[in-house]
């Protein structure tokens, strides 16, 4: 995660019309966190005020000083595990609610497709053309093993200087296999970018790694027994993106320029309703 570098963004950053900045770099003025706010049976809740939410800052309250709440435009990732394991009805089902995902976008929003076998192969590059990602996806096969660390950290560097909001949907029917980055090295990773992440297993086990990435980075993460649940899962994600909220604020211990340091974010509800639940980034790296 990154911080703003400029004061003057206050006014200015959140406009919901313009595509909001979080950028997080030493002489700190302005952290951007993106919240969601579901209910008990996982859908996001709307119409929520600056006033209903409070921030923390390594637990020190800090003042709100910018909010935004719609439909912010979004760079979003999606990564298609093709490996062997996948071959056959799999890998179709997977192609088919991929495609569904992208129509679901919105026209402003911009994508890219990674293939994840041995190797993260962007087979559609970062764009608004759809029928050109659509037909990449129809035209994957079956190939090779699934190194995922290193499809995830290969893919938020190709997110790295994107401005604004970006988010990481893919999903696996496996453990990593043959990644030449650690699980340390991804989380490293994941906590010095700005990318929700939406990590999807298929099957019986899950990398106990995905979860742990939808928890730093305030995404969701999801298993899913038969891989003809993930349509419906990719357009509940499709839908979490629609509806969430852009809060801002200065922190109150200003961050000396140079340092390194690790700061702890906590967004919560002013007022806690029963079964509401927030999710955010639960902190950011200093540069």
């Amino acid at each position: 995660m990154r911080v703003l570098l400029c004061a003057v963004v206050l006014a200015g950053a959140v406009v919901a019309a313009q595509e909001p900045v979080a950028r997080f770099s030493s002489g700190v003025q302005l952290v951007e966190v993106y919240a969601t706010v579901s209910d008990a049976a996982g859908e996001p809740v709307t119409g929520l005020a600056r006033s209903d939410f409070e921030v923390f800052e390594d637990e020190a309250p800090q003042t709100v000083s910018a909010f935004s709440a719609g439909d912010f435009p979004l760079t979003v990732a999606l990564g298609v595990d093709r490996s062997f394991s996948m071959a056959g009805e799999p890998l179709r089902l997977a192609k088919d609610a991929a495609q569904r995902f992208l129509q679901e976008l919105k026209p402003g929003d911009r994508s890219m497709v990674v293939a994840i076998s041995n190797e993260a192969d962007v087979i559609a590059p970062l764009s608004a053309d759809r029928p050109a990602q659509a037909r990449a996806i129809a035209a994957l096969d079956a190939w090779s093993t699934t190194s995922l660390h290193d499809a995830i950290i290969a893919t938020l560097e190709r997110l790295a200087p994107e401005q604004g909001r970006q988010a990481i949907v893919m999903f696996s029917d496996g453990v990593d296999r043959y990644s030449r980055a650690s699980e340390s090295q991804v989380i490293d990773r994941v906590r010095r970018g700005n990318a929700l992440i939406y990590p999807i297993a298929l099957g019986k086990t899950r990398a106990p790694l995905l979860p742990q990435l939808a928890v730093l980075t305030g995404g969701r993460s999801f298993q899913l027994r038969d891989a003809r649940e993930l349509q419906n899962t990719l357009s509940t994600i499709a839908r979490e993106l629609r509806s969430q909220y852009l809060i801002g604020y200065a922190p109150s211990d200003a961050i000396e320029p140079g340092s390194h340091e690790w700061r702890s974010i906590r967004v919560a509800l002013r007022n806690p309703r029963p079964g509401l639940r927030v999710r955010a980034r639960d902190g950011y790296m200093t540069e």
